[in-house]
């Protein structure tokens, strides 16, 4: 495959944003969170379930990861499939990922039936990612480039023809840069730090 066609954007949101749906009683409110890890994701879900801890549910689903492949959709003591799979579904049909969706329910005293609670929760989840600014992301590796002090100028070179910003530079008679490279250029890079005398490359 080549490289430069690698898929290495996607989509998400740049902030925490609302959404509300209310139906014969019954509240449903969204949160939605930008997120990259499990562990955010488990933090949020008990926090929010502090915060409204008179809530009857605290239904959530989470898309991670630039080609989207961990996800969940919880829902938290509904009945299946009524909840935490439309709140995912609006996730995907916005092609979003390295998000978090916790709608919390109000119980109106009113059962709304299957059909009823697939609504609630698609409506509310896609209220809050209407109010929600999406960003595009760049999937992305951190290196750090070993050189001596005299291939330097060689690895300028490199770093300012492929845009690559620079961190943490030691330079002494053994240097070091760290750089983030996105993946579709990854190949490139390696390849042209690799033609420049006395540099190794490795992926931290």
């Amino acid at each position: 495959m080549d490289k430069s066609q690698i898929q290495d954007s996607y989509r998400s949101i740049a902030s925490e944003s609302k959404g509300l749906f209310k139906d014969n009683g019954s509240r449903f409110i969204a949160h939605a969170y930008p997120v990259e890890t499990e562990d955010e994701v488990k933090e949020i879900v008990a926090a929010l379930k502090k915060e409204y801890y008179d809530a009857r549910h605290h239904v959530y689903a989470y898309r991670l990861g630039y080609k989207g492949d961990k996800f969940r959709a919880n829902d938290d003591g509904e009945p299946s499939g009524s909840s935490g799979r439309p709140v995912l579904g609006q996730i995907d049909s916005n092609g979003l990922s390295d998000i978090l969706i916790v709608v919390v329910r109000y119980f109106g005293g009113i059962k709304l039936g299957i059909p009823g609670l697939i609504r609630a929760y698609k409506t509310s989840a896609a209220d809050a990612i209407a109010n929600a600014q999406t960003i595009e992301k760049i999937a992305s590796k951190v290196f750090r480039v070993h050189f001596g002090y005299m291939s330097m100028n060689g690895v300028m070179k490199v770093m300012k023809d492929m845009g690559l910003e620079q961190r943490n530079q030691k330079f002494d008679m053994e240097c070091s840069i760290d750089t983030t490279v996105r993946l579709s250029l990854i190949d490139s890079f390696i390849e042209r730090i690799g033609d420049v005398e006395g540099c190794f490359v490795e992926e931290l």
